[in-house]
């Protein structure tokens, strides 16, 4: 009898653990499923307000001066050996001082921190990479090549291929999970973690699958599990709806914020108009769900994490929760009127906390490569 009971019980958890399995992936799947139907009627209204127009957009031949500004850095290029992949990355300030290392979100490149490197070059050697599958960085072929332990790597291999063995490590959106993560993996190699409107990951899951607003302002990490559909969506009508991610009043730069030049969004057109330049970054979303095992959900370096006020992709709950994950110094700094562009919106605050916050505690002088 107690055998059965066992068994009986057994069988229950089994069953309980599949439901549960099949339930997450048909939520997935069935927002997805949503997203896409709701992208389709959009496009098939853009169609018949603009038929000449819906599938009209180019590949910038030349890129904007902006690009080429010295007082940025200097372009330069490192291939990792053991990846076989090419990284594009621009530097400034000089060899031997420590290291900042900038990543990027979506749909960004190293231009989005041309405020901070203009800014810290003078104590750091700052260097703001075009990731995997970014700008002028390799584009490796095949949703697989980017999964997380992958993006995780990238970012060690550069480091070391730099010549340093620790760095102050800055990330937004995207950028931002792959240096939460990296803290994870590598807590060694980073001296002080930097983030910009991303939670600990852990955080974003979690509250994702609980809170409906939140599942609702992810829901392109649904959308964008579609092949070559979503790539579409974002360059028709001229790339309009990339344009709207910086611009529009829901999603855009505050009207409080520096806007973005003429220039400056003709930069993000010329990198995401050349031949599939999108494919590389959705397939980071397309890589989203293929869970990546920790063994420590605590980051033990000093974090200070930047949240703009504004933020249309991200519940503000998350950015105080993510507290219970640092095991070291935590700072949260929540910047009023900001968006989630927060860099680029509101760059002489950003400097400012950043400041402050590499002069708190240990410090960049205590500092050893």
């Amino acid at each position: 009898m107690a055998r059965l009971l066992h068994n009986l019980l057994l069988f229950t958890v089994r069953l309980w653990l599949k439901m549960r399995v099949f339930g997450y992936w048909f939520l997935i799947y069935s927002v997805c499923a949503l997203h896409a139907f709701c992208a389709l009627l959009k496009l098939l209204g853009t169609v018949i307000r603009r038929p000449s127009k819906t599938f009209q957009w180019g590949i910038r031949e030349t890129p904007p001066a902006c690009l080429n500004d010295t007082s940025l850095g200097t372009h330069c290029y490192v291939r990792i050996k053991e990846s076989g992949l090419r990284f594009h990355y621009v530097a400034a300030g000089e060899r031997g001082k420590p290291l900042m290392l900038f990543l990027h979100g979506f749909p960004e490149f190293w231009f989005s921190w041309r405020h901070q490197l203009r800014e810290f070059k003078s104590e750091f050697r700052v260097v703001a990479v075009d990731m995997r599958g970014y700008g002028e960085s390799d584009v490796p072929t095949g949703a697989e090549n980017y999964r997380l332990d992958s993006l995780i790597t990238d970012v060690k291999d550069i480091v070391e291929y730099l010549g340093y063995n620790r760095c102050f490590l800055v990330g937004h959106d995207w950028g931002g999970i792959i240096a939460w993560l990296f803290a994870i993996h590598y807590p060694e190699m980073v001296t002080k973690l930097i983030v910009l409107n991303c939670p600990h990951p852990t955080v974003f899951s979690d509250y994702t699958l609980r809170n409906p607003a939140q599942l609702m302002k992810s829901s392109s990490f649904f959308f964008f599990q579609l092949p070559r559909f979503p790539e579409l969506m974002l360059s028709i009508n001229d790339f309009k709806a990339l344009k709207g991610l910086f611009t529009s009043r829901s999603t855009g730069i505050g009207r409080k914020g520096c806007t973005l030049t003429a220039e400056d969004i003709e930069a993000y057109l010329y990198v995401f108009s050349q031949p599939g330049a999108l494919t590389g970054p959705l397939n980071y979303y397309r890589n989203v769900f293929s869970f990546l095992p920790l063994n420590e959900l605590e980051v033990k370096s000093p974090v200070l994490l930047l949240w703009g006020e504004r933020d249309a992709f991200l519940e503000p709950d998350m950015a105080e929760t993510s507290r219970l994950y640092i095991k070291n110094h935590f700072r949260l700094n929540i910047i009023s009127g900001a968006s989630h562009w927060l860099q680029q919106d509101q760059p002489d605050i950003v400097n400012t906390l950043i400041w402050t916050f590499l002069k708190e505690g240990e410090g960049r002088k205590n500092y050893r490569n």
